[in-house]
C-alpha cells in the first residue's frame, strides 16, 4: 500500500477528483465499491503531511497539514452528497440522513498524527469510513438510521500535550477554559492556534445535544500490537481500553559548568531523571504495566552546562486502575529518592488521566454477531492499552472498535504498516456492522 509521493495540493486535487467519481457513481444508482474507493482515497492522503526525512507524518493539530487533511476530509464528504458540519469543538461530521432525527450510528477516527508517526494509526479508521458508506451504497443497502462520519480533532495531543482534545471537550471531558491553558512546545496557546486557524475557540464546550443523537459509535483502528497476527485474524473487536495517563516529572537542580565543577559539588537533574527513566523500564518489568518516558525538556541545554531544570513527561498504563497507580507512585518514589542523594528537589504533576474503558459488551456481541453470524465467538476480541476517541465518548455514547492486523505491532513510527488484503477486509467489516446496525 504505497504509492510515489506527490505534492499537498496535488493530492487534494487527486482526492477529490476520485471522491467526485465515487459521488457520481452512487448518485447513479450503481454506486462504488469500497475497495476501490479505499484504494483511491488511501492514495491521495498518503503525501499530505509527510515528513520526508523520516518518512513519518507531522500532522499536528491546527497546523497546515491539519488544515490540508480537514480540506481532504470536506471533499470526501460533498463529493458523496453528504451533509457536511464542523462543531463546535472543532470535529468534523460528514452526514447520510438527518442529522436530527436521532439514534445515529457513527464511525470515523482521527486525521492528525504524533511526531512522525506512521500513515495507518487515525487515517485508516476515517478512509475505511468513507469505503464503507461506498461500500453499501454498492450492496443497495438503505439505511433506516441516519449514518455519519467523523473526524475528531487534536487525538494524539501531539502538539499541545493532551490527548482526544476534540472529544474530551465534546463529551465534557475538557473544559474551555483547560483548554486555553494548553500550550505547544513554542509558547503557543491552543485558542490562539484554533483561531488562527478560522475556529472559535471561545465557543468550544460540551455538546451534549449533539451526543444525544448517536445511538452507537464503531471506530475503525489499525491494532496497534501484534494480539491478530498472532492468531491469524485479520480483524477483531476491542474488549476494552487500559487506563492510562501523563505526568510531568520536574527535577529541579543547579546549573554550573560542566568543565569546572567537582562531581561532589554538583545538583544535576539528568542524572536524576536518567535514574528515574531506568527506574521506570524496570518496574514495567515487574508490575505488569508500562512506564515509559518519551519526552523530555531541558534547561538551559547547554553542551556545556549541568542542567538547572530537566522535565520529562511519564506516559503510564496497565490493565487495571490499581496496578497504574502503584506503577506510577513506584516511578515517583525512586525519583524522590534518586533526588535526595543528588541534592536535586523533584515535582509530579498529573496532566491528564482517562479510567479504564469496558466497551458496551451488547453492542460487542452484536458486531460479533454480525461479523461472523455462524461463530460469533470465534471473531477476536482484546484489549488495548492504546487511547481512542472511542474511548472518550464512551460515558455518553455506545462505543465499540474494530481493530484491523498490524504484522509488525509497530505503531507511532514510519515503519507502521497494514497489508492491503487486510485494510480491505477491514472495510468490508465496517461495512458489514454499519448494515447491520442501520440498515436491518
Amino acid at each position: 500500500m504505497t504509492a510515489a509521493p506527490r505534492t499537498p495540493a496535488s493530492s487534494q486535487a487527486a482526492g477529490a477528483a476520485a471522491g467526485a467519481a465515487a459521488g457520481a457513481a452512487a448518485a447513479s444508482g450503481g454506486g462504488t465499491c469500497g475497495a476501490d474507493s479505499f484504494l483511491a482515497m488511501w492514495r491521495d492522503l498518503l503525501p499530505v503531511g509527510r515528513h520526508a526525512p523520516s518518512g513519518g507524518y507531522r500532522r499536528h493539530a491546527w497546523t497546515q497539514a491539519d488544515a490540508e487533511c480537514r480540506a481532504w476530509f470536506a471533499e470526501q464528504a460533498r463529493a458523496r452528497g453528504l451533509a457536511y458540519e464542523t462543531d463546535r469543538n472543532g470535529n468534523q461530521w460528514a452526514w447520510l440522513g438527518d442529522p436530527e432525527a436521532g439514534d445515529a450510528v457513527v464511525t470515523g477516527s482521527h486525521l492528525d498524527s504524533v511526531p512522525d508517526g506512521g500513515a495507518f494509526d487515525g487515517p485508516l479508521g476515517v478512509v475505511s469510513s468513507f469505503a464503507a458508506l461506498d461500500e453499501l451504497r454498492a450492496r443497495g443497502a438503505r439505511p433506516h438510521r441516519p449514518l455519519a462520519v467523523a473526524n475528531f480533532g487534536d487525538e494524539e495531543g501531539a502538539r499541545f500535550g493532551l490527548a482526544c482534545v476534540g472529544s474530551r471537550l465534546t463529551a465534557g471531558a475538557l473544559t474551555r477554559e483547560q483548554a486555553h491553558a494548553l500550550r505547544d512546545a513554542d509558547g503557543t496557546g491552543w485558542a490562539r492556534a484554533a483561531e488562527r486557524a478560522g475556529h472559535d475557540p471561545d465557543a468550544v464546550g460540551p455538546d451534549p445535544e449533539r451526543l444525544a443523537r448517536i445511538g452507537a459509535f464503531v471506530e475503525l483502528h489499525v491494532e496497534q500490537g501484534r494480539a491478530l497476527d498472532l492468531l491469524d485474524a485479520p480483524v477483531g473487536i476491542a474488549s476494552a481500553i487500559w487506563p492510562h495517563g501523563r505526568w510531568r516529572f520536574d527535577f529541579h537542580g543547579e546549573a554550573n559548568h560542566a568543565g569546572t565543577t567537582r562531581p561532589a559539588d554538583r545538583r544535576d537533574p539528568m542524572t536524576t531523571y536518567a535514574a528515574t527513566v531506568l527506574a521506570a523500564r524496570a518496574l514495567t518489568g515487574t508490575t505488569g504495566g508500562l512506564a515509559t518516558f518519551g519526552k523530555v525538556a531541558v534547561e538551559p541545554n547547554g553542551v556545556n552546562a549541568i542542567p538547572s531544570l530537566v522535565r520529562g513527561w511519564l506516559d503510564g498504563r496497565a490493565a487495571d486502575e490499581e496496578t497504574l497507580a502503584a506503577l506510577v507512585e513506584g516511578v515517583g518514589r525512586a525519583a524522590a529518592e534518586h533526588a535526595a542523594r543528588e541534592g536535586v528537589r523533584v515535582d509530579v504533576t498529573r496532566e491528564s488521566f482517562t479510567p479504564v474503558v469496558e466497551f458496551r459488551h451488547d453492542l460487542r456481541d452484536r458486531i460479533a454477531e454480525l461479523l461472523d453470524p455462524e461463530r460469533p465467538r470465534s471473531v477476536p476480541v482484546l484489549p488495548t492499552g492504546a487511547g481512542h476517541d472511542a474511548g472518550i465518548l464512551s460515558a455518553a455514547v455506545p462505543t465499540a472498535m474494530l481493530f484491523v492486523r498490524n504484522p509488525t505491532g509497530v505503531s507511532h513510527s514510519p515503519a507502521e504498516t497494514a497489508a492491503e488484503d487486510d485494510c480491505l477486509a477491514g472495510v468490508g467489516a465496517l461495512a458489514d456492522v454499519l448494515e447491520g446496525l442501520a440498515c436491518r
